[in-house]
């Protein structure tokens, strides 16, 4: 099943659940009040506490550095597209070596997206805001805007409504236009909380051990064709796995990922501004940093 159809199903699922909630009596109008004020409270509670309770919570992680090419990419000042898993980013949000450098992350126009936003910009990045159904042009314009300036974009090509671990062309697209290299990054930890949505969102818990991955740089000729884009794309999935398989063999910890018993699609999505929604040593070698 692709990326199209297994959205559906999940849309098919929710609609299910919804049924069963009304012919159980638990889905009055006075309880989807109740609901919909639990939410913005409780979303008003987390933008408020969590940027603070997230970075006391990074102070106890122990971090481990994958990966010298990348790593020197990622510390210069030169233009680049951080390709990483959209349940990993609240991992790599909080660390020293990402934060305070005006990167750009793409966030959806959502409640979601709202409350990534306060949190993103409290950690010293731009939030960018677009998706393919809404803003996706303007987006995708002040993307290009960005790393044409010089700067550093982090996108999700698996967000922001999944399938866990799909990819698009989209990121390639940009780096084709801008000539900025494409750099992917995979995260481990050994203990986190995975929350049940469709990325299996990853926190950290206090004192985990994490590994962050910095695969080779990628580079995307302006001549590529578009059939290029996205052989290179599904190229780029198998190695963003591959790069937390290793993370999470350094662990010694099992993967919290079947690579293809996810719900995947083993196709690249076709959209072009479908771009989902963060010491120097040898490749390979791992090193403890402070996060």
């Amino acid at each position: 099943m692709d990326a199209r159809g297994l959205r559906q199903a999940r849309r098919q699922e929710i609609a299910r659940r919804a049924a069963l909630r009304t012919a159980a009596g638990r889905n009055t109008e006075t309880l989807a009040r109740w609901r919909r004020c639990r939410r913005r409270v409780g979303n008003w509670l987390l933008g408020l506490l969590a940027p603070a309770l997230l970075r006391l919570l990074a102070l106890t992680w122990r971090v481990q550095r994958r990966g010298g090419p990348g790593w020197q990419l990622l510390t210069s000042d030169q233009p680049w597209l951080v390709a990483m898993w959209h349940g990993r980013m609240l991992t790599g949000l909080p660390m020293r070596m990402h934060r305070g450098r005006s990167i750009g992350v793409l966030v959806s126009p959502s409640d979601d997206g709202n409350l990534a936003t306060r949190a993103l910009r409290l950690f010293g990045y731009v939030p960018i805001r677009g998706s393919l159904s809404r803003g996706g042009a303007r987006a995708l314009r002040e993307m290009t805007g960005t790393l044409q300036e010089g700067r550093q974009l982090v996108v999700t090509p698996d967000g922001p409504r999944g399938p866990r671990h799909s990819m698009n062309v989209g990121l390639h697209w940009l780096a084709r236009k801008t000539g900025a290299p494409i750099l992917p990054v995979g995260f481990a930890c050994d203990r986190a909380w995975r929350l049940r949505s469709w990325d299996r969102f990853t926190i950290p818990k206090p004192f985990a051990r994490l590994v962050v991955n910095y695969g080779d740089p990628q580079p995307i000729a302006a001549a590529a064709s578009d059939s290029e884009l996205e052989a290179l794309a599904a190229k780029l999935r198998t190695r963003l796995i591959a790069l937390e398989r290793e993370a999470f063999a350094e662990l010694g910890t099992a993967p919290d990922f079947d690579d293809d018993s996810e719900p995947t699609n083993s196709e690249p999505r076709k959209k072009e501004n479908d771009l989902g929604s963060l010491d120097q040593g040898d490749p390979g070698r791992s090193s403890t940093v402070v996060p």
